[in-house]
């Protein structure tokens, strides 16, 4: 018996909900120069989020790679990764979704909602290898929807010089004290503190939710004591002068000139910026957001799930799990993520990684502590909590209200 669905029932929630779901935040791209086509019966349709790899590209022969080995022929459309989304919910309207579906991790709930996508108890994708709080990303309701084929997530770039000259040893740094007083230090010594984005977007969400959920805070409760000390921490910075204004305005991009600028101690950012800071002209280290207390904080994760679309020609799915699996293979995974400046999902495929490139090392322990944005059961519910945490921050760290105050209208807002 065929365990796989027919086409689901998509939802007016789902759809109202990927509107703001679809913000980007860790991954840029540009958009795509192809347009979708319909599902040919003898060929595969591969959508991803990737136009910036062209048909010469390590990826598209990857792609072509596993279509040889299932026996296959595909046709992938590259789009920017909000097109992608909303061209997935359009498609799947059509009854003419892709074959094989790589999707920004906080859509997958949404499409998942929607009634878009197959469970891996369907489709039987393989996920046991996958860490869990990666494959976390991707569950809604207590089903999986498919599988992360890498992850980059936020941690604190350090200069060097400038720790060096305010005598400051990165190793002290376990804290949110210790690393104010190292901020205080390079105060002193007449160089900047630390940047990060504050911005009225996702973006803003995105990276204040490390000091969020290192408080011991929870997106369902956006005005407890907790997550005002995260707030307070950040608004504290702006008044002593740690951090700049500009964070208010600071997309990731913008940070990171600041910090690409040599005068600042730290900057909040992410993997994606790994060749930059290569470039940058000055020796950097990394190393995970402390949590208030010291330990690592969960940043939240970006980076792609894998998903199989449900279709109406359930003969198809055989074919595309053979896509899937290939792409998701351990050799396959090693080469996709060191393409994309990806953390590995899995422990095997992390440890090829370090043993390859020492300095990952921060970056895959940042990972393990990471956590999806819409994990803990949020779903569809996250991209409105998450639009009222930045319009809170916002508030309060331009100064028309207190992070108490901030905060609780945040929550009033989100319920």
């Amino acid at each position: 018996m065929n365990s796989f669905p027919r086409q689901r029932r998509l939802t007016a929630t789902a759809l109202i909900a990927l509107a703001v779901a679809t913000s980007g935040t860790a991954c840029g791209s540009g958009s795509g120069d192809s347009e979708a086509g319909g599902t040919d019966g003898g060929t595969y349709n591969i959508w991803d989020p990737y136009p910036q790899f062209d048909k010469g590209s390590a990826w598209a022969k990857l792609l072509d790679a596993c279509a040889t080995e299932a026996g296959a022929k595909i046709k992938r459309t590259a789009f920017d990764t909000s097109d992608l989304s909303n061209k997935a919910l359009l498609a799947a309207q059509q009854n003419n979704s892709a074959d094989v579906l790589i999707v920004d991790n906080p859509v997958v709930s949404t499409l998942a909602e929607a009634g878009v996508l197959t469970t891996t108890a369907e489709n039987k994708l393989d996920t046991s290898k996958v860490d869990a709080n990666l494959l976390a990303a991707g569950q809604s309701g207590g089903k999986t929807y498919g599988t992360p084929i890498g992850a980059n997530t936020l941690a604190l770039y350090y200069n060097k010089a400038v720790l060096k000259e305010a005598g400051v040893d990165i190793a002290s740094v376990k804290d949110w004290p210790s690393l104010t007083a190292a901020l205080e230090k390079v105060k002193k010594a007449g160089k900047k503190g630390i940047t990060f984005s504050a911005i009225g977007t996702e973006e803003g969400s995105f990276q204040f939710l490390p000091w969020f959920w290192g408080s011991g805070a929870e997106l369902t409760a956006l005005d407890s004591a907790k997550a005002v000390s995260a707030l307070s921490l950040w608004k504290d910075w702006l008044k002593e002068g740690h951090a700049p204004n500009s964070v208010i305005n600071n997309t990731q991009t913008t940070s990171w000139q600041e910090f690409a600028s040599g005068d600042y101690a730290f900057a909040e950012n992410g993997t994606w910026q790994l060749a930059n800071a290569e470039k940058a002209g000055f020796e950097y280290g990394v190393v995970p957001v402390p949590g208030i207390s010291g330990g690592n904080a969960a940043a939240p994760t970006g980076g792609e799930f894998l998903t199989l679309p449900v279709q109406s020609r359930t003969g198809r799915y055989a074919t595309s799990q053979k896509l899937a699996t290939c792409l998701t293979s351990t050799q396959n995974l090693y080469d996709t993520d060191t393409t994309l400046s990806y953390v590995a999902p899995t422990g095997e495929v992390q440890a090829k990684q370090v043993e390859a490139n020492a300095d990952l090392k921060p970056w895959v322990d940042a990972v393990k502590a990471a956590k999806g944005r819409t994990s803990d059961d949020l779903g569809t519910k996250y991209p409105k909590i998450s639009e009222q945490l930045w319009k809170a921050v916002q508030s309060a760290l331009s100064g028309a209200a207190s992070p108490k105050d901030a905060l609780s209208k945040a929550q009033s807002a989100a319920q």
